[in-house]
């Protein structure tokens, strides 16, 4: 969980720094943090104040979450995430979890809610994850 907060801020997104770590057989397969896709924009650079406009739902329209370009990056590298862990800095939104669950990816564990960074009642991407059997733990620093 450390490298994944240490690869959060690397996130150039204005709002939220995030950060992911898969592991596999005590090895770490890929990481990943937010931010558009490369060779694009960086969106503290080219958007300082406000970053990135918003879509429709009011998200960064061009962001990409930490866990998704954890598992894009695998997926580019012929590199396997079926029974992989992933830490991440933040639950798993429901897209991503969908992502998730089909990546094949066994356990997550999760720093901080989703939920509560959004103001939702519940988390719906954990709650996802769970229904369809992923092991999901939120991380103790203890």
């Amino acid at each position: 969980m450390n490298l994944a907060v240490q690869l959060g801020e690397r996130s150039h997104c204005v709002k939220r720094k995030v950060g992911a770590v898969l592991t596999k057989d005590t090895r770490i397969v890929s990481l990943g943090y937010n931010g558009p896709p490369a060779g694009t924009h960086n969106c503290d650079e080219e958007w300082p104040e406000n970053g990135c406009s918003r879509d429709q739902k009011g998200g960064c329209s061009l962001a990409l979450h930490a866990e998704e370009n954890a598992i894009l990056y695998a997926a580019k590298n012929n590199v396997s995430v079926e029974g992989a862990t992933l830490y991440v800095t933040l639950s798993p939104c429901l897209p991503c979890a969908r992502i998730i669950f089909t990546s094949g990816i066994d356990k997550v564990y999760y720093l901080h809610s989703y939920a509560e960074y959004k103001g939702l009642p519940i988390d719906e991407g954990v709650d996802f994850l769970r229904k369809f059997g992923v092991e999901v733990h939120k991380y103790s620093t203890q």
